[in-house]
């Protein structure tokens, strides 16, 4: 089960910033947080001809990069549809005044907890579900390792 919200932040000025921040001490969603970043639009009120630019700084990666260029009479609005997964994220103006208007959906999932001793008898049936549960730990950790720009063999040496 998951809790979806609407999420909308207002950057005005240079240099002005939002954070958005995991909540990892939440019980009812210990796990899943992620942020989705649908559109940035630039205000009516926008200098015309001004450069707009927004910059996100994860805190997970530790990456700074821009996720638009906005210019009032030539771009107004981008669609990035970026997920940050787990990790806090901060906006910022870094170039022009806006106002630069940022929205998404701020998604929570519920993790839901299994005892694996109830049925002895679903064992037999296991097998094939096992391999099946394994493939995507691998895949999970193949990229995890590739956001670190190393690579599972590299670790090893």
């Amino acid at each position: 089960m998951s809790d979806e919200s609407f999420y909308g932040v207002t950057l005005s000025g240079e240099g002005s910033k939002v954070e958005w921040e995991v909540l990892s001490n939440d019980e009812d969603f210990p796990r899943g947080q992620k942020l989705i970043i649908r559109q940035i639009l630039l205000g009516a009120e926008a200098k015309e001809g001004e450069f707009n630019v927004v910059e996100v700084h994860t805190v997970k990666d530790n990456l700074k990069i821009p996720i638009a260029v906005l210019k009032a009479g030539e771009t107004r609005a981008v669609n990035p549809d970026i997920e940050f997964y787990e990790t806090s994220a901060t906006f910022t103006l870094i170039k022009g005044n806006g106002p630069v208007y940022i929205h998404g959906q701020n998604i929570k999932d519920e993790v839901e907890v299994v005892d694996m001793d109830d049925d002895e008898s679903d064992e037999e049936d296991d097998g094939e579900e096992e391999e099946d549960e394994a493939q995507p730990q691998k895949k999970k950790q193949k990229v995890e390792n590739n956001a670190d720009g190393k690579n599972a063999k590299n670790k090893k040496k």
